[in-house]
């Protein structure tokens, strides 16, 4: 499900950038950020841990979204930069 969904962003985004459709607004980018998230609390009972996956997933999604639409996040805005950073580093 998510794949699915994070691969309806890109190719929006996609389309939107070559002029052959609208670019995904922050209302996408938000309600693909919900259902990963509630997707990972489905998989948890306790506190929600994170795969890489995950973090790769949100930290992703997190530079699409405006920073006025970060709420939405289960985790704060220093995490999602702190998980960015991991994320160009390991490139």
């Amino acid at each position: 499900m998510v794949v699915r969904t994070l691969a309806f962003v890109i190719v929006r985004r996609v389309l939107g950038l070559l002029g052959r459709g609208p670019a995904p607004d922050a209302k996408d980018v938000e309600i693909a950020v919900l259902r990963h998230q509630l997707m990972v609390l489905g998989r948890q009972v306790a506190r929600p841990r994170y795969a890489l996956i995950d973090r790769l997933v949100l930290a992703t999604l997190a530079k699409l979204l405006p920073r006025t639409r970060w709420p939405v996040f289960l985790v704060t805005p220093a995490t999602l930069l702190r998980w960015h950073r991991e994320l160009v580093a390991h490139r």
